[in-house]
């Protein structure tokens, strides 16, 4: 007889089965939809700056709550609903932002097609594998597998069914950190510098010069490190500060003495700052640091992957026969009919991009691709299994899901050598297969949370799981208008004068016919003088540089008039203001390996480093990707991490034991801080792009300079910020 599959006795969700209030209604799905697109690109747009994101279902809720609330007549199952929906967008955006911007330093452009496809494709493989796994996972292993933020944003909508005042704290962050970032933001007002900061240069011995300190001080940073604790922003500024004050001044002072350039830099140490000290040399480093860190972290999941495969596979054998009883209202999931439905549908759409949308340059006949396809969904199979389980047990932050993409995107990068498939396109192409796993990898962990969230409350797991479909179609829509939104609207252009012979050899520099993607007048500026001067597109033919021993990687403009490269186009991705650094990471793994080029000498002092940190027993992930990113990036979120301390505390000699939960009143104002930053934050980053395609860079917002551009009114008005979030914090709420 096939095993029946029931609810442990001993648990009890907060809607029984036999209950049937309203749940998947449309006003549900329309605001879900809208939390999807509003999240999936400040999701974006946070990623790419810091390296990092936070989850998004618990201040969907509390807004949904709020929202339903005034409509009327609101149900604990249609907030869910909601956040389910909306969640789908922050999943996706995650697992983007960490493997297609890499497109762009593999000198392609971001095709929003082919963002759409690939994210679509992504996002469904992560929903449809957690339909047979939910069984095993989320009811069988109840007890065993918490599913941490699954359950807190339970907590949060049973409060709200309950009455309380929890969407207030998010809207109060929303509001202070709003008029902050248009206040300090520079692509906006800019009253006051956005990112204060000294390069330092202390005494007649020069100590520590090549380092520097400075933050680039929104509010979305400090909201960050507030929510990740003070014991992971702690290590993620120790990574900083390593790199910063330590590894940069040693480079200066051990090779300032040298005459000629250390690839792969391109100038002699002594004439380079601190920026150019992180581009040349903190890079590689750090991508060896991160793929260490994210491969040791997958070697330690062994056990659980396999435990988890086997799981997975016993689960489906087991779902199948379950779904021929007619299941109640809260064990009512889509039939595995459509998992493998879907599965074959997935297989077909991604064989069909490929072939008649393939790389350029990258065509390898229906045979590869259908191949190809079908790796896609094992790999995705294998690694939603795998990182549902590990989400389960540790929560979504600490999912390797880097490593997992680092071990797809290197077996994949390893069949294209030895089928002598080296050129940039194929590691395009590579990225294309690495990217659909990592996406479906980050949407099954969000997706696990979601269910987890609607099993404690007695939703119907049916509709969840068609609301995540409908979520993911949706947040993709966005995603790719961001991602260009962001290249564009961050672009820079300086002056580089270097003589070039256009007509001789240069191994790893190619001219890129295709302009379209570079505006018809371009401001150049000195970074150094603030001149500027306007140029047109037509004076220019672009150079593209991967691997290069002469040039950075990335675009120059040269200039057959003067026969020199003159201006270097800093692309928006990949600058210090969106450094993207795990795509970063899976660009630098695949042209390495590819080109045979890679500085292994940096990438492994890297993976020391890791090593030796790994042995000391701190998170080498973490401490990785804090040495990998600007230090401005993780001053500010270790400020974040000390407001959470002082709070933690200070609510421990108080007694309170609530401080430190996903939904206290400073993680709910927090969120908000995040929210608005991103979301003023790409409001500026939108006037920059309009900007630059319709009013010839001319600045619209021409602020006039006053007393407070200083940068101790910087400081001083992030630490305003920041004394708002502890005095909130402190503040009870009532849930």
């Amino acid at each position: 007889m096939p095993e029946v599959e029931t609810q442990q006795p001993a648990f009890r969700p907060f809607v029984s089965p036999d209950q049937k209030p309203p749940e998947f209604t449309a006003r549900a799905l329309i605001i879900g939809c809208a939390f999807g697109i509003i999240f999936g690109a400040v999701t974006v747009y946070v990623g790419l700056r810091a390296g990092l994101t936070v989850a998004a279902s618990i201040p969907i809720s509390v807004l949904s709550i709020s929202i339903l609330r005034v409509l009327g007549r609101a149900s604990i199952l249609e907030n869910n609903i909601v956040q389910t929906t909306g969640n789908a967008g922050q999943s996706i955006a995650s697992g983007v932002i960490f493997t297609l911007p890499a497109l762009v330093f593999l000198g392609f452009e971001l095709e929003y097609s082919r963002i759409f496809m690939l994210a679509l494709i992504g996002g469904w493989l992560g929903v449809l594998f957690m339909i047979p796994l939910r069984r095993q996972l989320i009811v069988k292993e109840h007890g065993a597998l918490p599913y941490p933020e699954g359950t807190a944003c339970a907590d949060v909508l049973i409060a709200g069914e309950k009455g309380g005042s929890l969407a207030s704290r998010v809207f109060l962050g929303l509001g202070l950190g709003g008029v902050y970032t248009f206040l300090a933001n520079k692509n906006l007002l800019a009253v006051w510098p956005g990112s204060p900061g000294y390069s330092l240069d202390l005494g007649q011995q020069h100590v520590l010069k090549g380092g520097a300190i400075n933050a680039d001080a929104t509010s979305e940073y400090l909201g960050v490190g507030y929510i990740i604790g003070s014991r992971v922003a702690g290590v993620i500024f120790a990574g900083g500060v390593f790199s910063w004050l330590v590894v940069m001044p040693l480079i200066y002072f051990f090779g300032k003495a040298l005459p000629g350039p250390i690839y792969p830099g391109q100038v002699p140490i002594a004439q380079m700052g601190p920026s150019d000290l992180w581009a040349a040399y903190i890079k590689p480093m750090g991508a060896g640091a991160v793929a260490a860190a994210g491969l040791i972290t997958l070697l330690k999941t062994l056990p659980t992957i396999w435990a988890a495969l086997a799981e997975g596979v016993k689960s489906m054998r087991g779902g199948a026969g379950a779904v021929k009883a007619k299941p109640v209202r809260t064990e009512n999931d889509l039939s595995m009919t459509v998992v493998l439905i879907g599965s074959l549908l997935i297989v077909a759409c991604m064989f069909v991009f490929l072939q008649f949308k393939p790389v350029p340059g990258a065509f390898v006949g229906w045979a590869a691709n259908l191949a190809a396809s079908l790796l896609v969904v094992v790999f995705g199979f294998l690694f939603v299994t795998v990182s549902s389980r590990i989400v389960g047990l540790v929560g979504s932050s600490a999912s390797p899901v880097s490593g997992m993409t680092i071990a797809t995107l290197m077996a994949t990068a390893a069949v294209f050598l030895v089928q002598g498939w080296t050129a940039p396109a194929f590691g395009a192409l590579a990225i294309t297969i690495g990217g659909v796993v990592c996406i479906a990898a980050s949407n099954s962990g969000d997706t696990s949370q979601d269910l987890k969230t609607g099993y404690i409350i007695g939703a119907t797991p049916r509709y969840q799981q068609i609301a995540l479909m409908i979520g993911v179609v949706v947040s993709t829509l966005i995603i790719g208008v961001t991602l260009n939104l962001m290249n564009t609207g961050l672009q820079e252009f300086h002056p580089l004068p270097k003589v070039w012979d256009l007509n001789a050899p240069h191994a790893g520099v190619a001219i890129q016919a295709d302009k379209q993607h570079l505006p018809d007048q371009i401001r150049v500026v000195d970074e150094t003088t603030k001149a500027a001067s306007t140029h047109n597109k037509s004076e220019y033919i672009i150079l593209n540089a991967i691997g290069s021993t002469e040039l950075q990687d990335g675009k120059y403009l040269y200039s057959p008039a003067s026969h020199q490269i003159e201006v270097a186009w800093i692309q928006g991705i990949g600058s210090p203001s969106a450094p993207a650094p795990q795509a970063r990471l899976m660009a630098t793994v695949i042209n390495g390996i590819l080109s045979r080029k890679l500085p292994w000498g940096i990438v492994l002092l890297g993976v020391c480093l890791v090593i030796a940190v790994e042995l000391l027993g701190i998170r080498s992930l973490t401490f990785a990707v804090g040495f990998y990113l600007p230090i401005g990036t993780t001053l500010p979120i270790f400020c974040g991490g000390v407001v959470r301390w002082l709070v933690d505390r200070a609510a421990h000699r108080a007694g309170e034991t609530d401080a430190d939960s996903e939904i206290s009143s400073g993680s709910l104002f927090a969120s908000g801080l995040i929210a608005a930053g991103g979301i003023a934050g790409l409001i500026g980053v939108a006037l920059k792009a309009l900007e630059a395609t319709y009013y010839q860079n001319r600045d619209l917002l021409n602020v006039p300079h006053t007393f407070l551009d200083n940068n101790w009114v910087s400081v001083l008005g992030f630490a305003a910020l920041a004394y708002s979030l502890y005095h909130f914090a402190r503040k009870p709420v009532d849930k």
